[in-house]
């Protein structure tokens, strides 16, 4: 594991690269969605020659996430990037909405080699998906899902999994979400909680990441309790029901340690990359401030990919997470174990 200390002499071996930063649904919970990376982050789809240029910058790459900050099958050449890291010997995953997933891109990823396909629901009812997520596609999402397990199911890869982003206008929800999983062939569910803008201020009429909807600090003793017998429910039926991270879905929804992010790894193991080629903290770095610039480390298409790994401001970012006061960064507003 490597050392936590400021100057990282070994380039990550995991990297989050966003192929596109451009999405087809309007996500209510999502900074895409109100135009936070304007004018620091031009709409755009990485072409196949940026994206050698980045990952060929990294001599050994084990994960790699083609997601971010936007919806991965709206770029044509994303089976050629799974194929390409595939021969590299890295593991590929993304997640996606479904919206997409038709049986001519399901086989070209299939055939590619992709290992794990990450769904994003976050409701089970047209309605509620519909307002969550700003477009009315729930059926087609989950006969998309339908479809490509009764292709593909029966493989060992890619690994298909639903996920849940956790808030008080859907958790009502959620052990129907477990159901419904059971009932289509999935076999793993993962919790997430939403994450807001600093203290959780509302920066629209109708956005969801503020406090008065969000979990992020702390759970009524009902919505613990919805959360327990969920986890038994996904246990009756086979499931795995697990938060993202290291930890079960009851500890991801309630913020734990006076100064948890001194427990994270991923500036010295990991770099988020967007669209542009901006190196950034983490995947929820976006979620956690308005201010854009403050979260910017480099640029891997406009500079080496070493030179931004041990730059100033990735020095800064890693002396910062270290100590009891991480601010302006907004690692302040992680728990750490809750994000892959």
């Amino acid at each position: 594991m490597q050392d936590r200390i400021t100057f990282c002499e070994v380039l990550p071996t995991q990297i989050y690269l966003e192929v596109t930063n451009l999405c087809n649904s309007l996500c209510t919970s999502c900074p895409l969605t109100y135009n936070h990376f304007l004018p620091f982050e031009s709409k755009h789809h990485l072409s196949w020659d940026e994206f050698r240029l980045i990952v060929d910058q990294f001599p050994r790459l084990e994960r790699v996430a083609l997601h971010g900050i936007g919806e991965p099958l709206l770029n044509k050449e994303l089976p050629h990037f799974v194929a390409f890291l595939k021969e590299r010997g890295a593991r590929v995953l993304f997640n996606t909405n479904a919206i997409l997933l038709n049986t001519e891109k399901g086989d070209a990823l299939v055939a590619a080699g992709l290992d794990e396909l990450r769904v994003s629901m976050d409701a089970i009812t047209p309605e509620l998906y519909a307002e969550l997520r700003g477009v009315d596609r729930l059926p087609q999402v989950i006969n998309n899902i339908k479809g490509f397990i009764e292709r593909h199911g029966g493989l060992s890869n890619p690994k298909i999994s639903l996920w849940w982003v956790a808030m008080k206008s859907n958790l009502a929800q959620l052990p129907e979400f477990v159901r419904l999983a059971a009932r289509i062939g999935v076999r793993e569910v993962h919790l997430q909680r939403l994450v807001y803008f600093g203290g959780g201020e509302q920066i629209s009429q109708n956005i969801s990441m503020k406090a008065d909807l969000s979990l992020f600090a702390a759970l009524e003793q009902q919505q613990a309790k919805l959360v327990s017998e969920c986890e038994m429910l996904a246990e009756d039926l086979g499931l795995v029901f697990s938060a993202s991270g290291a930890t079960t879905p009851s500890e991801s929804v309630v913020l734990k340690g006076i100064h948890p992010w001194q427990g994270c790894m991923r500036p010295w193991m990991l770099m988020y990359i967007t669209a542009n080629g901006t190196a950034l903290p983490c995947c929820i770095a976006p979620f956690a401030t308005e201010d854009y610039p403050q979260i910017t480390l480099g640029n891997v298409l406009n500079e080496a990919a070493s030179q931004v790994w041990n730059g100033t401001p990735y020095q800064e970012l890693r002396s910062a997470v270290l100590s009891s006061a991480p601010a302006p960064w907004p690692c302040q507003y992680c728990g750490v174990k809750w994000s892959l």
